[in-house]
């Protein structure tokens, strides 16, 4: 069993097309579970980071097939 802060800092990246999608920033823990429902990567910076950053990619757990290696 994983805890929440395990995610933090773990690279992302999508098996479809093997893009990296960048570090877990923050995760989405249900307090009354205790379940988590989603990891949270910070979006990328716009036009040389001038016109602040795209949104956040906030990925349900269930769509998460590996953890790891």
């Amino acid at each position: 069993m994983n805890k929440a802060s395990d995610f933090r800092q773990k690279e992302v990246i999508n098996i479809y097309d093997g893009k990296r999608l960048g570090f877990v920033c923050d995760v989405d823990v249900d307090m009354n579970t205790g379940k988590l429902n989603s990891i949270i990567i910070p979006g990328g910076a716009k036009f040389l980071g001038i016109f602040g950053t795209q949104d956040d990619y906030v990925i349900p757990f269930s769509s998460i097939k590996t953890i790891g290696e």
